[in-house]
């Protein structure tokens, strides 16, 4: 059981605020864990998740990384998917991890927080934690474990990986028609000399994760991944 999940204020340096759906286990503290939306937004399966983080004793925010562009947007599956894509395009990296940083510090300040703070998303959400692992920094201490499924993005900041201090794991479908292999392979090659990164393959597609699209979840893989990520926040937050 957790406690009634709210939506906390999240306060940016220039005072303006946004949303972040919070999740807080029943004991009533925890270690903090940021998870990050894929381009449908905190729908359903985001508050799900969260509810389930916090079910194994976090305190989980998850912040509205649209709402410079739309406050709240929420769609669910592929019935949304062009709406989706569109505000993704519109997403700029630069403010998202300006975000990030916001909430992180947020996190931090919650009396239900323990300390330690880790970071997990999924699709754009994969990217936005490694984004935070390699930039969030709040009185200069990073993220302490990140996971990134399938993140889309992914490709684009293997630059961060020097600027990564913490342990990482990365999730992917071989059979992902969004992330190439090659694109895998990039990954797989650039954090080989990493012994605290880890990149999983699983036989499933994109979004395998996602129990509220039915087209894309694959439960097995999800499954696998899943108990992964809960052994690898235990052994890094706990």
């Amino acid at each position: 059981m957790t406690t009634e999940p709210r939506y906390e204020p999240i306060t940016t340096p220039e005072g303006d605020t946004f949303d972040a759906y919070c999740a807080v286990p029943a004991s009533g503290s925890g270690p903090g864990i940021l998870l990050f939306q894929e381009i449908f937004g905190i729908n359903d399966n985001m508050r799900g998740l969260a509810d389930k983080l916090a079910g194994e004793g976090y305190v989980v925010l998850v912040p509205d990384m649209f709402w410079r562009i739309e406050r709240r947007f929420e769609r669910k599956d592929e019935s949304g998917m062009a709406e989706a894509f569109a505000i993704m395009q519109q997403l700029d990296f630069e403010t998202a991890a300006e975000d990030i940083a916001s909430t992180h510090a947020h996190l931090l300040q919650m009396t239900e927080c323990t300390g330690k703070i880790g970071a997990v998303g999924f699709c754009l959400g994969g990217s936005l934690a490694f984004a935070a692992a390699g930039r969030s920094q709040v009185d200069g201490e990073g993220i302490d474990a990140a996971v990134s499924y399938y993140g889309s993005g992914n490709n684009d900041l293997l630059g961060l990986l020097p600027s990564v201090h913490c342990p990482m794991l990365f999730h992917y479908g071989a059979e992902d028609p969004f992330i190439p292999e090659e694109e895998i392979v990039e990954v797989e090659q650039a954090v080989a000399a990493r012994a605290d990164i880890t990149v999983h393959r699983y036989a499933a597609g994109h979004a395998f994760s996602n129990w509220d699209a039915p087209s894309m979840y694959q439960e097995a893989a999800a499954t696998e991944a899943w108990a992964r990520t809960l052994a690898f926040f235990a052994t890094h937050l706990r």
